[in-house]
This record gives structure tokens, sequence and C-alpha cells, in this order.
């Protein structure tokens, strides 16, 4: 099925729960192509965006953003199986997918927001908060970060893995959502390497890491010229 959207550069995903500005801005710098989620039509038009296509089963999207979007750029998708985040990453192609409006206001969002990027390996997707970067981990991760990072894994699934660069090595450890998890761990030196058996393991991220998980997850990244702070 042809995507929806297809883009050479990131593609910010805009979604509708809460987005702070400094989070919006950091996603525009690095991927500036704008895809709205639904009721997302309305935080982006709020900033001043005109995105690319509004993309999910239209229940929230206000009368007014409607009218004030092309509808040639309206998507619907009325289908009720999926979330409207993972009807808009899968209509999605391109090197990375940055979301902002899915962590916030209402856990069970967040919660399938995580859900969707399980069930999408083939997206590289990143979420960012307030205060986090979150992604799915790939099988074998190295990031370059600053001692004294903090550095949490959380397990969706069944999983164990190896690391470096951890003050609390994970080797050994049998991670499960209802066992074993591994939040606030803390990073001990500058590289960090992370290897899993599987897929299922979150990693979350001080925001401010944003640039260094993008070298890791996104071959040939670079940050912008005014954004290499991270």
């Amino acid at each position: 099925m042809r995507p929806i959207v297809e883009s050479l550069n990131g593609v910010t995903l805009i979604g509708g729960g809460p987005v702070g500005r400094r989070e919006l801005m950091q996603a525009l710098r690095r991927a500036p192509d704008v895809v709205a989620v639904d009721g997302g039509a309305d935080a982006a038009l709020a900033a001043g965006l005109n995105p690319l296509a509004v993309i999910g089963d239209f229940d929230s999207i206000s009368d007014a953003a409607r009218a004030a979007i092309d509808p040639a750029r309206l998507h619907p998708i009325p289908e009720q199986a999926t979330t409207d985040f993972d009807k808009a990453l899968r209509s999605v192609t391109a090197p990375f997918v940055l979301g902002v409006g899915f962590q916030g206001a209402r856990l069970d969002h967040g919660l399938a927001a995580l859900n969707t990027m399980l069930r999408r390996p083939d997206r590289t997707c990143l979420l960012l908060g307030p205060a986090d970067v979150i992604f799915h981990a790939p099988p074998r991760l190295r990031l370059t970060l600053a001692p004294g990072d903090r550095l949490s894994l959380f397990p969706m699934r069944s999983v164990t893995g190896q690391s470096r660069g951890l003050h609390w090595p994970i080797d050994g450890l049998d991670f499960a959502p209802d066992g074993m998890i591994g939040t606030s761990n803390r990073v001990c030196e500058s590289a960090v390497e992370l290897m899993f058996d599987g897929p299922g393991m979150i990693v979350i991220l001080p925001r401010a890491r944003l640039d260094s998980a993008l070298r890791a997850l996104v071959p040939g990244w670079r940050a912008p010229r005014a954004a290499r702070v991270g």
C-alpha cells in the first residue's frame, strides 16, 4: 500500500496530547516535514504550521481545523482496530519520525504509543516529551552520552541483554514488564553499548540527548548546525 507521506527528511508527527513549544521546536529543527495525527491538527495550526497530511479516524479534529486545511491533505482512516498513532506511523515513509503530543495527559495514550512502536519495528520513531526521549531499542545500540546521564530501560516483553558503560550492568538479568525492569540507571562512561536478545526493550533518555539517540539509530544522521548539543 502506497504511503500517504514520503519524505527524504525526518517527519514530525504531532499528536492530540499536550505539545510543549520546546519539544516541538526541537523536533522541527531535525524533522521539518509535519504530519498531524487527528486532533494534533489543531495543535499544528495553533503553532502556525500547515501539516502535509492529517491522518486518523477524525473523531477529535475540530471543525475549524478541518475547514482551515486543504481537503486534499485530510486522510481519514475510519477503522477502529488500531490507534491514530499507528495509522499515521504506518502511513509515513521517512528516515525517522519524531513524535510530540503522545506523552503527557493520559497514561493509556502513552502506553498505546509504546505498543505501536513495538509493532512497527520497521519505522524508526522517537517520542519527545517535556523531560524524555523514548524509543524502541534495536538489537544492538551504541550511544555517546555524558557520565551521570539518566538511562532507563523498560521491557514491554521478556528480554535479556548486555551492557557496557552503565553504572548497573544488565548482563544476566531477565527483564519482563511484570518482573525485573531497569529504570533510573546511570551512565558511567561516555561510550554506552546495549545488546538485546530480541525486541521489546524501551529506552528512555533525557530529552537533551535526542541528537545522541538519532546518531545511534539513523545511519549518517547529522545534527543541525545550531543544535549540536547532545
